[in-house]
């Protein structure tokens, strides 16, 4: 009879398990994948930017959890880093000219972002500025670290602010839309000026306010027709080109000179 009843007793500890066990909500982590429909995009001499757009999909997503909206995915597209030159204009017996300069090394020259939500609703600001997610939390690295503090806060912020103004740095609240639980589809956009080079399409995954998860892509912005041909050309044969381009610059002066010339 004690077999019996430990046996009985051990059976019903697992029956009761087993709804337990159903009931777990979601005992596999969470992830997140995206794909981009083409890896190169060619844009032409009359580019007046376009909105690229970039599916996504979450991996074991908790259903209660999607059902209630506490999935949140922002997406960046980061172009290629590139040293920047920033200058500061002062007015000088009535002429602006240029007396201070910064220098920062790597920085994206475009970056562009696509949410669910504001991005105060999402995390906190600590979250942000660990994962250098948000224009605003992008590191500058300046050149000359032997600068003032204050000195290179001042040239940041202009930097940032003109990078903003010139459509590079763009942000769009509500970009990124859930299809289903597990599908998204985000929306970035690319400035009429945007670099041609190795973007990267970044997307984070986050739950309650907590980061979970990233993924990324890569595509490749190029010029196409004449025009990529004369980029081409400047690059493989800057010499050559170099030699063309002040030899042509000479002829048109000359025949400039001939045409309009009074006699």
């Amino acid at each position: 009879m004690r077999g019996w009843s430990t046996f009985a007793t051990a059976a019903l500890l697992f029956a009761l398990a087993l709804p337990a066990a159903a009931q777990s909500p979601n005992p596999l982590p969470e992830g997140i994948q995206i794909g981009l429909s083409t890896d190169a995009v060619s844009i032409t001499a009359g580019f007046s930017g376009a909105d690229l757009t970039i599916f996504g999909s979450l991996e074991n997503p908790d259903p209660l959890v999607a059902r209630q909206g506490r999935y949140d995915v922002i997406v960046v597209l980061e172009g290629p880093p590139r040293p920047v030159v920033v200058r500061r204009k002062d007015r000088v017996l009535g002429v602006w000219v240029n007396l201070e300069s910064e220098t920062f090394e790597n920085v994206p020259v475009s970056y562009s972002v696509a949410t669910t939500r504001p991005l105060q609703d999402i995390t906190e600001p600590n979250s942000y500025k660990q994962l250098s997610l948000g224009a605003s939390n992008l590191y500058m690295q300046p050149a000359d670290a032997t600068d003032s503090p204050a000195t290179i806060e001042e040239f940041t912020v202009a930097l940032r602010e003109r990078k903003a103004a010139t459509g590079l740095y763009s942000e769009n609240v509500g970009g990124v839309q859930f299809l289903s639980q597990n599908l998204f589809r985000a929306t970035v956009r690319l400035a009429p000026n945007v670099p041609v080079g190795t973007h990267k399409a970044r997307a984070f995954l986050f739950k309650s306010g907590l980061f979970l998860k990233e993924s990324s892509a890569q595509l490749e912005i190029r010029k196409s027709g004449f025009e990529q041909s004369i980029f081409r050309v400047a690059h493989d044969y800057s010499f050559l080109y170099g030699v063309f381009a002040v030899s042509l610059a000479m002829i048109t002066g000359w025949l400039g000179r001939l045409i309009f010339r009074k006699d």
